[in-house]
């Protein structure tokens, strides 16, 4: 059996196991986790990090406080956006503190601007929606993108060719992005379309994500059949580990639906409704 063919085999079988609980059955090994440690987790986010990341199971061991705001990337992707709704949105992500706007490659430049000397991240899609483009194009939108002032990519796997297992052209797909973003002090996530792959090749995906040095693997476009579901975060999660982040999107509409992605491994969220979530409002069907 190849490594991959183990590395699937194992996620699998655990990944509906409890063996990866934070604390399992109550006891914190080093009294290092989220859970037990917040006052030093607070310390690392002020020191500049913009994300922690934490295994499956915090709610159940006691709870973790979350900072939603700040793990949402405040999204925009329909076709008919204006320029009028995306500087909306710059001034929606800067009041609340969201961690990225994300927005279609034509309009990163107009939010480099808007967003200047704030923290908040300017996010664009690369192969979008479809993530059938050539490596090429893919690499093209990319030099691009980070030339107009994107900190963070999100590219489309390219799903047709991870089911004719064709790895390695879907690894050398990623890497090709990933050394775009990297070069610039990006950040690249690879969104897998969960809703058209089965349990195994989500695996697949996910390991080969994190050898092409991928930074986040990302439930859906918004644009498909499905969104993210619990399940598979949670699986995404087991997968990658710490090694790399995790994006839900897709669907994501309340707060409730934020926190449950977050409690399940997610430690960042994709979002249209990110304003209503941060208020606890509730949310009109069809959003990203």
């Amino acid at each position: 059996m190849s490594t991959l063919d183990s590395l699937v085999q194992s996620a699998l079988q655990r990944s509906s196991s409890d063996s990866h609980l934070c604390c399992k059955d109550g006891i914190c090994n080093n009294y290092l986790c989220v859970v037990h440690n917040k006052e030093g987790v607070r310390s690392i986010v002020n020191s500049g990090a913009s994300r922690i990341s934490a295994s499956i199971g915090i709610e159940e061991s006691g709870g973790i406080e979350h900072d939603i705001a700040r793990m949402i990337d405040h999204t925009l992707l329909k076709p008919e956006a204006t320029i009028s709704e995306v500087e909306k949105l710059c001034a929606e992500a800067k009041k609340y503190s969201f961690a990225s706007v994300c927005i279609n490659p034509s309009y990163v430049s107009l939010c480099a601007k808007l967003l200047n000397n704030t923290p908040v991240k300017v996010c664009t899609v690369i192969g979008f929606p479809l993530g059938a483009t050539t490596t090429q194009s893919k690499v093209a939108e990319a030099m691009q993108a980070v030339d107009d002032g994107a900190q963070e990519l999100d590219m489309v796997l390219n799903v047709g060719r991870l089911k004719s297992k064709d790895y390695a052209y879907v690894e050398n797909d990623v890497f090709s992005v990933a050394k775009i973003a990297h070069r610039n002090r990006g950040m690249l996530k690879v969104i897998l379309e969960t809703c058209l792959l089965t349990d195994e090749e989500k695996v697949i995906a996910c390991v080969l994500c994190k050898k092409a040095n991928a930074d986040f693997v990302k439930t859906s476009t918004g644009f498909s059949k499905g969104g993210a579901t619990a399940g598979d975060i949670a699986l995404m999660r087991y997968v990658v580990g710490s090694a790399l982040g995790v994006k839900a999107s897709g669907g994501v509409r309340t707060q409730q639906d934020a926190l449950t992605m977050i409690e399940s491994g997610a430690d960042r969220i994709g979002a249209s409704a990110s304003v209503k979530i941060v208020l606890g409002e509730t949310s009109e069907k069809g959003t990203y």
